[in-house]
């Protein structure tokens, strides 16, 4: 089949049912590009906040334990009141890999709620399905667990659940759906080969990783949510 010299690194193949022709994306240096890309803004924005936020990131971040940037490792300047609350903001947003409008609405809600408004605040993110499917080691990092949900690989009391943002609910069972298991991410993850990079399971979760199931005992206490962040500060950006 004959391409121009603009389609040359693409494939023309015929659309179903129709007359004209689909134009797919073959270049898989391209798509490699794009996931280095990816990988090299997390490794700079784990270094801008000071913590590794993936496997990755860690391993750069202990050769580099600075900023990025020319000047990274000779800056020495005292932060602002604003920027210290602005970069733990940053912190928590990072970790759970929200946009700017899920955090404020998600600290809204928390206000409205009983408690400290900070502790409340992450108490709810860790309970969402995508958060706890990383926790639960079925993804090596919160992108793989999202994915995961999205792409509805995921059961919530035997129901397909593929909303990252939905609030597991103490008593509720989570699993990998049966015809999803047997793919060789999940069976990745049933061996444990995540467990290295991730933190204890906490004690809010009863996890059988061989069966790529967990359920959510109770709710999550701050104190036991491995997040760095000081969440008073997170209260005090977004009560300025």
């Amino acid at each position: 089949m004959r391409t121009t010299g603009v389609l040359a690194d693409h494939v023309l193949t015929p659309y179903p049912r129709s007359r004209g022709y689909a134009v797919i994306y073959n270049d898989r240096k391209s798509l490699m590009g794009n996931h280095s890309q990816k990988a090299r803004r997390q490794v700079r924005l784990s270094r801008a906040l000071g913590i590794p936020l993936t496997p990755k990131a860690a391993r750069y971040f202990e050769k580099r334990p600075y900023p990025p940037g020319e000047h990274g490792r000779a800056r020495r300047r005292t932060d602002s009141d604003y920027a210290v609350r602005l970069k733990e903001k940053q912190r928590l947003r990072a970790q759970y890999a929200l946009r700017e409008v899920q955090l404020r609405r998600a600290f809204d809600q928390a206000l409205k709620e009983p408690g400290l408004a900070g502790e409340v605040l992450v108490e709810n993110l860790e309970v969402r399905l995508d958060a706890l499917v990383l926790r639960a080691g079925f993804g090596r990092t919160m992108a793989q667990a999202r994915q995961a949900v999205s792409h509805r690989h995921i059961l919530v009391d035997g129901k397909i659940v593929d909303r990252p943002s939905y609030k597991v609910k103490p008593g509720q069972v989570v699993q990998v759906k049966p015809k999803s298991q047997v793919t060789v991410p999940f069976q990745v993850a049933a061996a444990g080969a995540h467990r290295d990079v991730l933190p204890e399971v906490p004690e809010y979760l009863n996890v059988d990783l061989e069966k790529l199931r967990f359920e959510l005992v109770r709710r999550p206490k701050r104190a036991e949510v491995p997040v760095t962040c000081d969440v008073q500060m997170v209260v005090e950006y977004y009560s300025r």
